[in-house]
């Protein structure tokens, strides 16, 4: 985490002294103020109720870079974030992510290089590191088709739960087509095999203790369209399966999010982002911890509204409304969660 930091620093140095095309860089800040009506995020049964609702602020910060020189590419980014609650101090989280990507032109069309990425989270009871490195090749013979075969190796630590962490190889594929300058289309799939530091679970109906680590099979494909004019439009289905030799280890998620964005007068700008997911589960339990890797999977449902206005050429104003929702009518338990806030942007 510190060298992906080191170099995207640099990056951002640089682009901020140099005034050649081929040297870019970006940072943004937004602080926030909010009212979480779910704070600890607890799952409820029918009929239960809690006063779980907390003033919350919030502070993030991301900066980008990209040297490009005559056959390679440098590209860098860092995000970071802090929340700190007025009651429920437990919640307060720190997250920070750094991606770096080197890249090497072999021809017109055909390129290679090398990505890595970390994640880490600490607080709020749910903290993790998230790390993977690949390597790619890159093939797009013209300006409307692009396709990515990368290759590489995935660890995840879970703090809270060490049964929850594993490691092991993964592959991708990524695939754009630009059919004009406003519609595209995207076909993205990934596969790796996770290895686990504990033991399988047997079946219930099992009564000999079985022998070898966990072991399973994480499988992601999505497809996406997305439209460019007044307004601004991104449709994505995708599907998920993990499969487990241990016992109530196996899930299967269906998930379609949408984005959009238009104009209005008076300088506003609407944003608008939900989802609906549908969870299965082989075993018709999950045992699995429940772990959090992004805000927005924290709910098989969501719903998040943003209305923004810039106070000048580097400030915008922020008004913003999400709403979480699960139900698992099995076990009668459900999660809801509701944030609204108001925030200030700083970008250059």
């Amino acid at each position: 985490m510190n060298r992906l930091l080191s170099t995207l620093v640099v990056l951002l140095v640089l682009a901020g002294r140099a005034h050649a095309a081929d040297l870019k860089g970006a940072l943004r800040a937004t602080g926030r103020m909010m009212l979480d009506g779910n704070a600890p995020r607890d799952v409820t049964s029918s009929g239960m109720t809690r006063d779980a609702t907390d003033l919350v602020f919030s502070l993030l910060a991301s900066g980008e870079g990209r040297y490009t020189a005559d056959r390679w590419q440098l590209v860098g980014r860092y995000d970071g974030g802090v929340r700190k609650y007025l009651l429920f101090a437990s919640e307060d989280v720190l997250v920070q992510a750094a991606a770096l990507e080197g890249s090497l032109a072999l021809g017109e069309s055909l390129g290679v290089g090398v990505e890595g990425r970390a994640k880490d989270r600490r607080g709020g009871g749910r903290a993790y590191s998230d790390l993977a490195a690949s390597a790619f090749v890159e093939y797009a013979p013209d300006a409307r088709l692009s396709l990515r075969l990368r290759a590489g190796a995935h660890r995840f630590l879970y703090r809270q739960d060490f049964s929850a962490s594993f490691g092991g190889p993964e592959v991708g594929l990524l695939a754009r087509y630009r059919i004009d300058r406003r519609h595209a289309v995207s076909v993205s799939g990934e596969y790796g095999t996770r290895r686990y530091a504990i033991s399988r679970r047997p079946p219930p109906e099992v009564d000999v203790p079985w022998t070898g680590r966990r072991e399973d099979g994480s499988l992601l494909a999505s497809v996406g369209y997305s439209y460019k004019g007044p307004l601004a439009l991104g449709v994505t289905y995708s599907f998920q399966e993990n499969s487990s030799n241990s016992f109530g280890e196996s899930v299967q998620r269906h998930r379609l999010s949408a984005n959009a964005g238009v104009r209005l007068p008076a300088k506003l700008m609407l944003l608008a982002q939900g989802s609906l997911g549908l969870n299965r589960y082989p075993d018709r339990v999950y045992f699995s911890p429940d772990i959090i890797l992004l805000e927005d999977d924290e709910a098989q449902n969501s719903l998040s509204l943003k209305l923004v206005r810039p106070l000048g050429e580097h400030v915008d104003v922020e008004l913003s409304y999400a709403l979480y929702n699960t139900r698992m009518p099995r076990n009668d338990l459900s999660y809801f969660r509701q944030v609204a806030g108001v925030g200030l942007t700083w970008r250059l």
